[in-house]
């Protein structure tokens, strides 16, 4: 497959990168620092890497790197740091998806192109009628307030449920929502379940960031597995 990722400097991103790589699938990633890439995988053969903020290329810079692909991923998120919490650009998340949607749809000339979005518990599913306590709502209502990024999720999340509604036949997608996230060596057991089974913020579960890359890939792979999870947005735990 040839696939286009954004977020591949981050701790999950890198690792699906890897595996993608180990898998012998063609990539093309957009980063802003190639220096943040460790050699493995940055002088691979089958990886194409831009220098770039992707929200500063234009719309035909997009449509030129993500033309042909099978699939586009997104792990990007903001960074843990003052300016990368509360600076902008305030809706990274939610414009490079739009931006991404876009321009994967306007390549008519292949089948159905796989779109995978890396979201969080703490983003609900309303099609799923989740529900969450009073205490859970006033948190998120706090974080939508004072933590941008939270709301970027959100926002992300809603735009890619409001497009499949309008049935579009040229992109699928699924919305991967880790809980707590923890760094470990390999991949091991783990649950993927419609909604979360524990509160996100008073009883969260643990997810391996490589379990996540490995869900993500299988997803881009298995056409079962896929077609059981599109136009939604799976919850993954570490198994107990």
């Amino acid at each position: 497959m040839k696939i286009f990722i954004a977020g591949a400097t981050g701790a999950t991103g890198k690792l699906l990168t890897e595996i993608l790589l180990t898998r012998g699938h063609n990539l093309i990633v957009v980063v802003r620092s190639a220096a943040r890439i460790p050699d493995r995988i940055r002088k691979h053969e089958n990886i194409e890497i831009v220098k770039a903020s992707l929200l500063d290329l234009s719309n035909e810079e997009l449509t030129r790197l993500t033309v042909g692909c099978d699939a586009i991923v997104s792990c990007l998120g903001h960074n843990l740091s003052w300016k990368g919490v509360f600076g902008p650009p305030y809706k990274l998340v939610t414009e490079a998806t739009r931006r991404l949607f876009q321009v994967a749809g306007e390549d008519g000339g292949k089948g159905s192109v796989r779109f995978i979005l890396m979201s969080s518990t703490g983003v609900r599913n309303p099609d799923e009628g989740e529900r969450i306590s009073i205490p859970q709502h006033v948190v998120i209502q706090l974080l939508r307030w004072f933590l941008p990024p939270h709301a970027d999720n959100e926002a992300a999340a809603a735009f890619l449920r409001h497009e499949m509604k309008k049935e579009s036949s040229s992109i699928e997608w699924v919305a991967v929502r880790p809980d707590s996230l923890t760094d470990e060596k390999k991949v091991s057991l783990f649950s993927v379940h419609r909604s979360p089974t524990r509160s996100a913020i008073f009883d969260s579960g643990k997810i391996s960031r490589i379990n996540v890359a490995s869900f993500m890939a299988d997803l881009l792979e298995q056409d079962d597995l896929w077609n059981r999870w599109k136009s939604k947005m799976p919850v993954i735990y570490n198994a107990t």
